[in-house]
């Protein structure tokens, strides 16, 4: 989710960006980017105030048209972008992780190669500690692979996928848009089966299959994904979730419209959801740190879903 951190992060790399593309186009500069053409402009109406010292002089002089951008000074105070050691190690782990997928274009594979040793070189001794770290992918890497491949040749998927809102395993056919990564890499396709889009989390594909029939998706705006991935409708019903202290991370985690302090410091927070009956895992997993209060319906089959799971126990173990 997109935050304060975050636009520093990157309007420190736009700096970088628009020292070397003089006059940029904005609608290019935010597909860059992967942000709005409006959250575009947001970074620019403040970057002015940004320099190497509040003497006017020393901050940028960047403004736009509304179609293209210009720095005006940016001899006097833009530097190369340098990378923190912590960064160029996440840097550097990521580069080669994505490298050694099996279902990356041989292209994709060697400029990741030559990028990895120009920011070795440039890292100097804050790129020896990455080399002693590795990641897995959350998906089996013939998911990604097989995303990767319909997204390149044009071409329909078959999932098998487990759905956490209906709690079982669907199986579909989508025509893929774009892999999209928030703590979570996702699918963004057009479902054939809700004819809507949809997010599809990787890890939750238990099988999948490139067909044959070519990909169809309509003709669509991109989603604004500034506010996260999730973003409900106001009209979508209400669910209002009291937790303890043990239960805060609810409100990390979900999108909310708000979150009350109660007096023995945990929260009473309330949110939307499309099909509220997809809350009755958050009721088990909370467990005696929540509990859903409204609608009175989901909080009954929230308490039946739990009485159900106890029965389960052997007595005296629940």
């Amino acid at each position: 989710m997109s935050n304060a951190i975050d636009q520093t992060r990157r309007m420190l790399s736009l700096v970088t960006y628009l020292r070397e593309r003089p006059g940029a186009e904005v609608a290019e500069v935010a597909r860059a980017f992967g942000i709005t053409e409006r959250e575009l402009i947001g970074d620019l109406n403040v970057l002015p105030m940004c320099g190497t010292s509040f003497r006017g002089g020393d901050l940028l002089d960047i403004d736009t048209d509304g179609d293209r951008i210009w720095w005006h000074n940016v001899d006097d105070v833009a530097q190369p972008l340098r990378l923190a050691a912590d960064e160029a190690t996440a840097l550097l782990v990521a580069a080669r992780a994505v490298a050694g997928l099996p279902g990356l274009r041989e292209r994709d594979r060697e400029a990741l190669t030559r990028a990895v040793a120009k920011i070795e070189n440039a890292a100097g001794d804050s790129a020896e500690g990455s080399a002693r770290v590795g990641v897995t992918f959350e998906a089996e890497s013939h998911v990604f692979a097989d995303i990767d491949r319909a997204l390149s040749e044009g071409r329909r998927l078959w999932l098998r996928y487990y759905s956490h809102g209906r709690g079982g395993m669907t199986e579909r056919e989508v025509d893929p848009i774009r892999l999209v990564t928030e703590g979570h890499t996702y699918l963004e396709a057009w479902c054939r089966v809700s004819e809507d889009r949809r997010m599809f989390r990787l890890d939750r594909v238990a099988e999948i299959k490139v067909l044959d029939t070519p990909s169809d998706p309509p003709r669509l705006e991109p989603r604004d994904l500034s506010g996260g991935l999730v973003n409900p409708s106001a009209d979508d019903p209400e669910v209002v979730v009291e937790v303890g202290p043990g239960g805060r991370w609810v409100a990390e985690y979900y999108t909310h419209d708000s979150a009350q302090e109660l007096p023995d410091g945990g929260l009473r927070i309330t949110l939307r959801s499309a099909d509220p009956s997809g809350l009755r895992p958050l009721a088990l997993r909370l467990g005696r740190d929540g509990r859903i209060v409204s609608p009175p319906e989901l909080a009954e089959q929230a308490a039946a879903a739990a009485l159900e799971a106890l029965a389960g126990y052997p007595e005296g173990r629940a």
